[in-house]
């Protein structure tokens, strides 16, 4: 039973209120076969939207002018015009075997990493973006090294409803880097406000000592979708609302900065007045834990 409070402040999203709707298909450049739960954003907007299981794709967009972004685990990223979109093909990313190494784990102890003193969890429209939360690494998890469970809090109407779990290393700069499985994560959760764990351990992620940025990534299709009709009293008129479950809860906390990965690149949300202060603000950080084990 969760004891936090819920606090429902939904932004619904429009996905681009114009006409031109583009649909197309993702394959694989050598086998010809669809790609499923490919991530596809309109360059440098807040706008995008999921290959299906069957490769499928659907995206409205302001201008027909834009280029669509595609990425893919395994495969390299594509940039292209949105006009040349209708059938898009990838190309895979040389893989080398490497040597398989069996690490002996323990497990007799474990620690939850992650919470917050906030006990007040808000549920937002996340959108077509990923939203990551910084694990930093301490030295008191040298002995619990290895990453068994992400943890999500999530609120959703559907069953099943599925999302995109990430994990990525970090850069010079402190952005998220290299992500660090080389293929997706998808993960469904049950209807209603929940707490979920989801084991890694075949994964054999162990916290780097850079730390580690986890994130979410909400999946824009049609099994995730609920569609609700509002009428406008003063028009007479009817509306069409698209609704993407599930919603990932968030805490309201201070930290020094959040990386979004938006319309084909990350941005990084800091201090307005200087963006390479320390200074702390106040944020909505996506309410994802972590737990290590030895």
């Amino acid at each position: 039973m969760m004891k936090e409070k819920i606090v429902l402040a939904v932004l619904f999203l429009t996905y681009v209120s114009s006409s031109s709707q583009i649909k197309g298909v993702v394959k694989d450049s050598i086998t010809g076969k669809s790609i499923p739960f490919v991530s596809i954003w309109v360059e440098n907007e807040n706008n995008g939207t999921t290959s299906e299981e069957d490769g499928t794709f659907s995206v409205n967009v302001s201008e027909k002018s834009k280029n669509l972004i595609f990425s893919a685990l395994g495969y390299d990223k594509k940039i292209i015009k949105i006009t040349n979109a209708s059938e898009v093909y990838l190309k895979q990313i040389p893989y080398q075997l490497e040597e398989i190494i069996i690490l002996k784990r323990k497990e007799t102890r474990q620690i939850e990493i992650g919470k917050t003193d906030n006990e007040i969890l808000e549920a937002f429209d996340n959108g077509p973006r990923i939203e990551t939360k910084f694990f930093p690494y301490l030295p008191e998890y040298k002995k619990t090294k290895f990453i068994k469970q992400v943890t999500i809090f999530t609120d959703s109407k559907i069953d099943n409803a599925t999302i995109k779990i990430h994990f990525y290393n970090v850069d010079s700069n402190g952005f998220p880097a290299e992500e660090l499985l080389g293929k997706d994560f998808i993960v469904s959760v049950n209807k209603g406000v929940n707490k979920t764990a989801f084991n890694v351990t075949k994964f054999n992620l162990k916290i780097p000592e850079k730390g580690i940025f986890v994130g979410f990534e909400k999946l824009i299709i049609e099994s995730n979708k609920m569609e609700k009709t509002i009428k406008n009293v003063n028009s007479n008129t009817t509306q069409t609302q698209k609704i993407y479950y599930p919603f990932v809860l968030y805490n309201y906390v201070e930290r020094a900065y959040l990386y979004t990965f938006s319309g084909g690149k990350w941005i990084r949300k800091t201090n307005e007045k200087d963006a390479d202060s320390k200074q702390t603000i106040r944020i909505y950080e996506p309410a994802i834990n972590l737990i290590l084990t030895n």
